[in-house]
């Protein structure tokens, strides 16, 4: 609705009702007000102006009468036609939208659309239930957190209390409250990584040091943290073997560091078990991050921190001042989604299409490129020499999809190919994808 910058002149000769529809007139001529602007109703605007109703559904009438402004039964009055520009300021022109690319990318889930009531369902469970009279528990609702922790246990086999897991909103969240709280230092980062967890931990002002992330890690002197992603590394799909585990803890300990440990899709493992959390070595040590973006949908934007208790006490103490909980609806509906076995459904199904798509992106792209790590998740890297990674994703950008480089994951480490994500897309879409990317190797 617009707000029309008016002001009447009382003392002024002529009804009011014509120096009104005069000042609107004028507005509609200058471009102030553009066609399908919707103006105020009359008694909206009368009370605004200080005037009597009579007075402002004079101004329209006459204006109607003109042809300057349409009436829409049950939808209010609105501006019809327009004049001129107004001097110096461009009105807002629609622009024909670009192209949207099929994203190809390494976070974006299948979720099967036959599960769609159970999440409607979850979301009317919301909608009538009574929200908190004010700010809500910042480690998140007491119920979620009891689930999150029966969870925990039963698929990574972290056995924690509900009272030692904190919600929040996402990976990068967590791991932006773990770094606010932790002593100065750097914070090592893995090289190739996770491109978000480089701009959090920059963004609060931490220097980043580079992990290579296929070496063992030996030495972590000097740093407060160590961001990590043991179950599958993001991007090359390595699982960290059990002695680099315990190479890495050790080095931890030796330099008083935190080890954040990143688990975004332990749960899609379609060839082997599941891999053990590293957490569950050393609880003092290491600080766990899940996330719901993987499993049920990025916009969520809903995950869960499991910190050594003094750390968490820290991020908690802060949470409770600055009001950064996660949403209470959000919560809501994923407690939901939890306790009715959606969450559970849409990891099977997707566990299963993703064990089916990742051998035709292999047969597709093997006879070009090497294979980074094991066919695990909702992506796979593929190595090759730059200049063909390059020419692959521009011809896949010509037929309409978006596959992302290895190469931007790098800081230091010189490597090139592409990271093929085949989650959030259809067959057909994956299938046009492939061909796309193979027509120019």
């Amino acid at each position: 609705m617009a707000t029309l910058p008016l002001r009447l002149d009382r003392a002024a000769p002529g009804p009011l009702g014509v120096q009104l529809s005069g000042r609107i007139r004028a507005l509609v001529l200058g471009g102030t007000l553009a066609r399908g602007d919707r103006l105020p109703s009359s008694r909206a605007l009368a009370a605004e102006l200080g005037v009597s109703r009579a007075v402002t559904e004079q101004a329209y009438e006459q204006l109607l009468a003109e042809g300057w402004l349409v009436a829409r039964r049950g939808a209010g009055t609105f501006v019809a036609s327009t004049g001129a520009e107004p001097a110096g300021i461009p009105r807002r022109r629609a622009t024909p939208p670009e192209q949207q690319l099929v994203r190809l990318d390494a976070g974006t889930p299948w979720i099967d659309p036959r599960h769609a009531a159970g999440w409607r369902r979850a979301w009317r469970e919301v909608s009538v239930a009574r929200p908190p009279r004010g700010y809500h528990d910042p480690r998140g609702i007491p119920e979620l957190r009891a689930a999150l922790a029966d969870r925990l246990a039963r698929t990574r086999g972290l056995a924690v209390d509900p009272d030692e897991v904190t919600v929040v909103n996402g990976t990068t969240d967590g791991l932006r409250h773990l770094l606010t709280v932790l002593p100065p230092g750097p914070v090592a980062l893995e090289d190739p990584g996770y491109r978000a967890a480089v701009e959090t931990a920059r963004g609060v002002g931490r220097e980043v040091v580079d992990l290579p992330a296929l070496a063992p890690v030996t030495d972590l002197a000097g740093v407060a943290a160590a961001y990590v992603t043991p179950a599958h590394q993001h991007p090359l799909g390595r699982v960290m073997p059990g002695a680099d585990r315990v190479t890495l803890l050790e080095a931890a300990r030796a330099a008083e560091a935190l080890v954040v440990e990143d688990d975004y899709d332990s749960e899609f493992r379609y060839d082997v078990a599941p891999v053990p959390a590293l957490a569950s070595l050393d609880r003092s040590r290491v600080a766990y991050l899940g996330t719901a973006a993987k499993s049920v949908a990025p916009s969520l934007r809903l995950g869960w921190l499991v910190a050594p208790p003094d750390v968490a006490d820290l991020v908690n103490a802060r949470r409770l001042v600055t009001h950064e909980g996660a949403p209470w609806p959000v919560q809501r509906a994923y407690l939901a989604l939890l306790r009715d076995g959606y969450v559970d459904k849409v990891v099977r199904t997707a566990r299963r299409v993703y064990a089916e798509r990742a051998p035709r992106v292999a047969a597709a792209l093997a006879p070009y490129a090497e294979l980074a790590g094991p066919l695990a998740g909702m992506y796979s890297t593929w190595r090759l020499p730059a200049a063909d990674a390059v020419r692959a994703r521009d011809a896949a950008r010509r037929a309409g999809f978006e596959v992302n480089l290895l190469a931007d994951y790098c800081r230091s480490a010189d490597l090139t190919g592409l990271v093929v994500g085949f989650g959030g897309v259809s067959d057909e879409e994956l299938d046009q994808a492939l061909a796309a990317l193979t027509s120019v190797l």
